[in-house]
């Protein structure tokens, strides 16, 4: 490039400017004394034969004079008088006569005297001008504004740019159609811009305005446009080089060195519109030849213009985004300008000679020869890179929507002359095509589309290459990059990658069929895809059997599967990991699925470090190689067969389900170590060390927690292969559920919530793929080989300890048509529970706590007894209602009589022990009495048949000295006595042999154990009724009631941490049921006044909230059972009112709580007294509604 900023101004053009001067002068001396000086008229081109010229037009380089129109020359002189256009309305002038009468009294005045008050005069009258007449009178209109544009002496600025402004205005609205008038204004124009390095002071030589440029620009911007296209065409010859490359270099330095924003764009635009490549419709479109002189020319200009462009591009971003935008605009359309194959073909080698009048000028004519070509490409290579950097990330998406542009015109027109950038310019549109902005991604897949379709890659082996070296770069950097950047940059390498997958297309083989790049990419994917596996959260979540979750275990519809969320040691935004799965895909869509397969498998079996992430790329090359969620430009050459992924998918299969990947060490259960903890006699009666009682051994100090961590992943991760198996293969897949099903199933029954949620996961991946409705059906329809199986690994429970899981699982997740077939099994896991039950004992009765809840969600009593325990309900209260309503004179008598003999059993003189132990039926005469009936009745259903078989080996068990086996049994026990319910003469003799270990669990047990078997307790109660009242009273009550007031001073001291203790949990427990069981059992009243002591002290504001709420719930429950006894015991404590006798003769009532101070009591007491009386109100009036005539 030869310095722009300093080109020469054409001497002819300054010779000319200056004539056009003088002559005007001259003519404006004339005007007043030479006869003919009223005629004078600037020549104008085209003069329409209408009005013909009155005399010989001058010749000269910008002005001459010319006659008037005939008709239009008579009075009119320089002054231009009163005149039509002079009034306030201006007429519209369509007729090259009308106008030129319109506007000649302006231009005489503009000519005469240069103001811009004339200049704007005169760009109002041009307002009322037609179009087509002004086109007839333009160069008649353009003199005296080019002579007030270039008038002598110090440049007046508002004159100046008034005149570009009015010069503006006729371009916009005509066309130049002279190729010498187009380089006269040109120049002119550029004069107001720069001064011409020219000897001696010029006029114009100080530094102009932003307004003044601005209006400069936009009057350049409309010559150019206003130019025909072989008007325009006459800039791009060899004798219009200097001006050419003067205009192009003073637009350059307002684009680069300008402040104002408007102004630096308008250079830019106006660049854009002297390149020929603007966006308006007025240009026709170039031929060949004409682009190639175009491109000849602007050749001479690209270093220049090129670096320029750049040093805007990749300014202080202050400058706005309007301004790099148009920059990156005029660059890529100069260069796509210059550097387009096509021209570049046509190009000869060697440069043909000029002719003797071309030779000075045409020395300054580029010739892009190979060599030349060569070394642009390698220049601009540099300065494409250093663009892509800065506008890649810049912070507006305007700018990185126009580097798509930049990137997609340059592939399009010049890609082989710069070959060498498209590194750059592929790293450009694949880092942007997961930009935040929709608009950027849409137009980058737009574009990687279109280089798809038109197979550059494929097609351009030294591009394949170059992305296939790129790739290797990458891969090699990857793992470094992944650890040193943020996920920001993360996400762009990643993208940047997975971009050049999707764009090798079908030749990624190329790299996959070289063993150090294969090495390479499938390394830096183990280092990427590392997995944190610290969170020790991943093995303390648990599944606790099946009883909280059973109601929502049984799916009736599919629900989708999805993915755990995994934590990666190198980045943590989801949109990364998505990335990855995309790059696997893609080279699974690509690639040779055996080679990539048998690699990766190779990876998994070599050390445990890789099998996680060995495991994920495999899920997902099997995915993307079946062409699932996968995205990709182009389609594979050869579609995959299904043989072949099938065959890919069983061997996969078999590595993931093998004993040594499948049975790992995920945790550490009590029944697994050597030694149990023995039981604790601390019991009720010492609940200050119970927090104590129960601990579980350490662990082997050789598994650790990360260990534990990183096998419950794995096996996830292969969960989630099986699923994602099962979508690639659809139905078909049923033929491999033999060998997929069962460990599938064994996993949903782990303990560890995590693998269990992910094999449940699976199970609904392989209804919806093998077009199963649900979970239910797919193990109904399979049920036979999943029993079988499990029956033969029972025989084998030593060595196949994950049998009672499958059956486990097929239970919790199937409905009442599968318990025909799993009775046998049942059956074998009883007997095996006798013949092991030191080993086993824990694991066989989760199964059977699965069973028992099934049982009960299936045949269970509660929903059928619903109802008619509300029947129940509603007639014992009307019966209440009546017997209040119909009170007779023997039932006042008997009231008196019973309150006498309570008199004395208060004072001592009786003893009410007799009347409730007549109420008791003697339990040994009771059970063979129900014996006997039962010899009669008909058997059992199978379910109740199964439920007394399983609580007859569990009574066995409730003496066992592991403790965790201990709470399985109350829990199983629970579920017996729910089923047996119904069958009262079958449960009451169980509730007989069951009594006597139930009673050591409540009095003598780890607290945990108490809390077990007092729940056990009270639905024994609820179910089995007065059958336990005598054995309550003396067994149990006497050790809850003082386990509860030995334990309330403690209680009422402890601060809010005693609410997380076993303490608390075990006092609220015996509260909240305590009631309920008097009312159960209907115990007498001695018993009720020990309950009442017991519970009475934690109505005291000092015990925690919680324990306040449960001691009322019981006194609650006591004023159904007794409420008399319960109004004196409250109003012993606190006495609200005073009780006057109704008459004199009657002593009056004394109560120990009259007069007593406001207590701790209080509230609570109060509380309670209300509700009794609100609910002696409600059976008053029920009572009275009853007695009431209809």
């Amino acid at each position: 490039m030869r310095g722009l900023s300093g080109w020469p101004l054409n001497p002819a053009v300054t010779r000319g400017a200056c004539a056009v001067r003088a002559a005007a002068t001259f003519l404006a001396a004339l005007a007043p004394h030479g006869p003919f000086g009223r005629f004078v008229a600037l020549r104008a081109r085209g003069f329409p034969a209408s009005l013909p010229a009155a005399g010989k037009r001058p010749a000269g380089p910008g002005a001459a004079a010319a006659a008037a129109p005939a008709g239009l020359g008579l009075g009119l002189g320089l002054d231009p008088g009163p005149g039509p256009a002079a009034g306030p309305a201006m007429a519209v002038f369509d007729t090259p006569r009308e106008a030129f009468g319109a506007l000649r009294p302006a231009c005489v005045r503009l000519t005469q005297a240069q103001t811009a008050e004339n200049v704007a005069l005169l760009r109002a009258r041009l307002a009322a001008v037609g179009a087509a007449a002004l086109q007839e009178l333009q160069e008649y209109v353009l003199y005296p504004l080019r002579l007030a544009l270039t008038s002598p002496g110090p440049r007046r600025e508002r004159l100046v740019q008034s005149a570009a402004r009015g010069l503006a205005a006729v371009l916009g609205a005509t066309r130049l159609r002279g190729p010498e008038l187009l380089r006269e204004l040109l120049a002119e124009l550029c004069a107001c811009l720069g001064t011409p390095p020219a000897p001696g002071p010029a006029p114009g030589a100080g530094p102009a305005s932003e307004e003044l440029k601005l209006a400069v620009v936009e009057a350049l911007h409309a010559l150019i446009h206003s130019a025909d296209g072989d008007v325009i065409l006459s800039l791009y010859q060899p004798p219009a080089l200097h001006l050419l490359g003067f205009t192009v270099s003073l637009l350059l330095g307002l684009a680069e060195r300008e402040r104002a924003r408007q102004l630096k764009i308008s250079a830019l635009k106006c660049l854009q519109a002297l390149v020929l490549r603007c966006e308006c419709q007025q240009h026709r479109q170039l031929r060949e030849d004409e682009e190639q002189q175009c491109g000849d020319t602007f050749a001479s200009f690209l270093p220049g213009v090129v670096l320029a462009l750049s040093r805007v591009i990749t300014a202080d971003i202050k400058q706005g985004h309007a301004t790099t935008v148009a920059a990156l605009r005029v660059f890529y359309q100069v260069v796509g300008l210059v550097m387009a194959d096509e021209q570049l073909a046509r190009i000869p080698e060697n440069k043909e000679k000029p002719s003797g009048e071309q030779s000075g000028v045409s020395k300054l004519v580029v010739h892009r020869g190979p060599d030349w070509s060569k070394n642009t490409a390698e220049k601009l290579s540099l300065l494409l890179h250093k663009i892509v950097e800065r506008s890649s990330v810049h912070s507006h998406w305007k700018v990185r929507l126009e580097l798509v542009e930049l990137v997609h015109h340059l592939v399009r027109n010049c890609r082989q002359s710069l070959v060498d950038s498209f590194t750059h310019l592929l790293k450009a549109v694949v880092g942007l095509v997961n930009d935040e902005n929709s608009e950027v991604q849409s137009r980058c897949n737009e574009v990687l589309q279109h280089i798809a379709e038109q197979q550059l890659v494929a097609h351009n082996r030294a591009l394949a290459d170059v992305l296939s070296e790129n790739l290797h770069s990458l891969a090699t950097a990857l793992p470094r990059l992944m650890n040193s950047q943020d996920d920001t940059g993360k996400f762009a390498t990643l993208s940047l990658l997975l971009g050049y997958l999707k764009l090798l297309g079908p030749k990624v083989n190329i790299v996959l069929n070289s063993a150090s790049h294969l090495h390479r990419l499938s390394k830096a994917l183990m280092q990427v895809l590392e997995l944190d596996v610290t969170d020790v959260k991943i093995v303390e979540d648990r599944r606790w059997g099946s009883g909280s979750g059973f109601e929502g275990s049984l799916q009736h519809g599919v629900q989708k599967g999805g993915c755990q969320k995994k934590y990666f040691r190198f980045f943590t935004e989801e949109k990364v990991f998505q990335l990855l799965q995309q790059v696997c895909r893609v080279l699974g869509y690509y690639g040779n699925l055996y080679l990539l397969v048998d690699h990766f498998l190779g990876l998994y079996s070599e050390s445990a470090l890789y099998r996680k992430q060995a495991a994920m790329v495999l899920n997902e090359l099997i995915a993307g190689a079946a062409g699932v969620g996968v995205d990709v430009l182009q389609q594979r050459e050869v579609p995959l067969d299904g043989d072949d992924i099938k065959g890919a998918i069983t061997s996969v299969l078999d590595e993931y389900t093998d004993q040594a990947n499948w049975y790992l060490v995920t945790s550490i259960d009590a029944e697994e170590a050597s030694q149990e903890l023995s039981v604790n006699p601390s019991g009720l009666a010492a609940l200050p060390g119970a927090a104590c009682g129960s601990v579980l051994p350490p662990p082997d100090p050789c598994v650790t927690t990360r260990t534990m961590n990183s096998n419950i992943w794995q096996i996830c991760i292969q969960l989630e292969g099986v699923g994602c198996f099962a979508t690639v293969l659809g139905k078909e897949f049923r033929l491999l559920l033999l060998s997929a099903l069962y460990p599938v199933l064994e996993k949903a029954g782990d303990k560890t919530l995590l693998i269990s949620e992910t094999a449940m996961g699976t199970l609904v991946d392989i209804c919806e793929a093998c077009s199963y409705d649900s979970v239910q059906c797919l193990i109904n329809e399979n049920s036979d080989y999943l029993v079988n199986g499990i029956s033969l690994n029972l025989r084998h429970v030593a060595h196949q300890p994950h049998a009672s899981q499958v059956l486990d699982t097929m239970l919790r997740h199937s409905d009442a048509s599968l318990l025909p077939l799993v009775e046998d099994v049942i059956q074998d896991v009883l007997s095996t529970l006798d013949q092991s039950y030191n080993h086993q004992a824990s694991t066989f009765l989760g199964v059977l706590h699965s069973l028992m809840a099934a049982l009960v969600k299936w045949f269970g009593p509660s929903r059928s007894e619903e109802p008619q325990r509300r029947q129940a309900a509603e007639r014992q209260s009307g019966t209440l209602g009546q017997v209040q309503a119909a009170i007779t004179g023997q039932e006042v008598e008997q009231f008196f009589l019973d309150y006498v003999r309570q008199k004395q059993v208060a004072e001592g003189n009786l003893s009410d022990s007799g009347d409730e132990e007549a109420d008791e039926v003697p339990p040994v005469a009771k059970l063979e009495s129900s014996n006997s009936d039962t010899e009669g009745e008909t058997p059992l259903p199978s379910h109740a048949q199964l439920a007394k078989d399983v609580m007859g080996r569990c009574i066995h068990l409730l003496s066992d000295r592991s403790l965790r086996v201990r709470l399985k049994v109350l829990d199983v026990l629970e579920l017996c006595v729910t089923m047996l319910h119904p069958h009262r003469n079958h449960l009451l003799p169980m509730a007989h042999r069951v009594w006597p270990a139930l009673v050591t669990r409540l009095i003598s047990d780890d607290p945990l154990a108490v809390l077990r078997a007092f729940k056990v307790l009270c639905t024994l109660a609820q179910k089995c009724g007065d059958f336990l009242r005598q054995r309550f009273s003396k067994d149990v009550l006497p050790k809850l009631t003082s386990s509860l007031l030995s334990q309330a001073p403690a209680s009422a001291r402890a601060g809010p941490v005693y609410s997380h203790t076993l303490a608390f949990k075990l006092q609220l427990a015996v509260l909240q049921g305590l009631g309920s069981l008097c009312e159960k059992l209907d115990m007498g009243e001695s018993d009720l006044n020990k309950v009442a002591d017991a519970c009475l002290i934690y109505l005291s504001a000092k015990q925690p909230m919680k324990l306040q709420e449960a001691a009322q719930s019981v006194f609650l429950h006591l004023m159904h059972v007794d409420p008399d006894s319960t109004w004196l015991l409250l109003n012993e404590v606190c006495c609200p009112q005073l009780y006057e006798p109704p008459h004199a003769s009657l002593q009056p009532v004394k109560l120990r709580g009259m007069g007593r101070p406001r207590n701790e009591f209080t509230d609570n007491v109060l509380l309670l007294l209300e509700k009794l009386q609100q609910q002696e109100s409600r059976v008053l009036q029920a009572g009275t509604q009853e007695a009431s005539p209809a």
